[in-house]
């Protein structure tokens, strides 16, 4: 649908849609570019103060990615009208301003409407310099893709609807899904890396391929590096799969191609719709060690988790799995 859509025709248009990436970019002047993102999304976990945090950290995250400093950010709200649910909005609420705040991120206003279901989210805008952008076009041969958060918190939040999930579990993906990427975005910044996407709704093999298919490459992804959730496993061997999962296995079947040794879980688990998810890092192979060592000193994942393999190619598959 969108392709069918006027592409923008703005010369200080510097990302837009063409190539799925994480924010779009316009340029101020020639030292200044603005990012901008929206994300909302409906209830992660139960409780609001956190839904609210979770919230904030998953919009500011496209901004991070992009390699941009987010500066304001527009609350984006749907609750219900009902009076006894103001308790629980001024919580949700509290919860983005205070994750904003310790991004050092002003919310200047934002928009709410009444709905039955309740739905949190913010606009953000960044800034970064017009010839620093991480866009979806530069990865290279011989980059290492490095990963900053586990994988499975699509799989494990259907298991905590389910009541499969222990509070310590609960604990734990929340406290991954509200940590910014923003100590990891810095890092990458400073070692200088080839570009970067974080890991939300389409899943790690979803957004691997958009970055490989606008570059032009193509990837080894090593299955038993990637760290997953604990409890993902278990509720996918389960068969407890959120149908955004599934609707990703369907969408990026073309661009994988898979070893017999990875099982279904595994499959289903590289597939899994994120949220707040972390950083995938492209990173020339000279500065990887660098790169992994600033952010494990900083108490950050860092899992080598594949390889950049060929550029210049063409064909639909990007992604082998092994």
């Amino acid at each position: 649908m969108l392709g069918q859509l006027p592409a923008p025709t703005d010369k200080n248009v510097l990302v837009g849609t063409a190539n799925a990436d994480d924010a779009g970019v316009y340029r101020i002047t020639d030292d200044i570019a603005a990012v901008l993102t929206a994300d909302y999304f409906t209830p992660i976990v139960d409780d609001p103060y956190w839904f609210g945090a979770i919230a904030a950290a998953n919009s500011l995250s496209d901004v991070y990615a992009m390699g941009g400093k987010p500066i304001v950010a527009l609350n984006l709200a749907s609750f219900p009208g009902e009076a006894e649910f103001l308790p629980v909005a001024r919580k949700i609420m509290q919860g983005g301003i205070d994750k904003m705040a310790e991004a050092g991120v002003s919310i200047i206003g934002g928009h709410t409407i009444k709905d039955k279901e309740p739905k949190y989210g913010f606009a953000v805008m960044g800034m970064i310099h017009p010839d620093k952008i991480y866009d979806n076009s530069k990865a290279r041969k011989g980059d290492a893709l490095i990963l900053t958060k586990p994988v499975g918190t699509g799989v494990v939040a259907t298991g905590i609807k389910a009541g499969m999930c222990s509070e310590e579990t609960i604990s734990e993906i929340t406290k991954s899904m509200a940590m910014l990427n923003k100590t990891a975005s810095e890092i990458m910044i400073e070692i200088g890396v080839s570009t970067a996407t974080d890991i939300t709704g389409f899943g790690l093999i979803g957004h691997l391929s958009e970055v490989l298919v606008a570059s032009g490459c193509r990837a080894v992804l090593h299955s038993e590096k990637v760290p997953f959730f604990k409890e993902a496993i278990r509720i996918a061997d389960l068969g407890r799969i959120p149908g955004g999962t599934r609707a990703n296995e369907k969408t990026y079947a073309p661009y994988v191609g898979w070893s017999d040794v990875v099982t279904d879980t595994i499959r289903i688990l590289l597939h899994d719709a994120q949220t707040s998810g972390g950083l995938v890092i492209f990173v020339p192979e000279l500065r990887k060690d660098r790169l992994v060592s600033a952010l494990v000193k900083e108490g950050l994942l860092a899992a080598h988790i594949g390889d950049i393999t060929e550029d210049g190619v063409k064909e639909t598959k990007r992604i082998l799995v092994v």
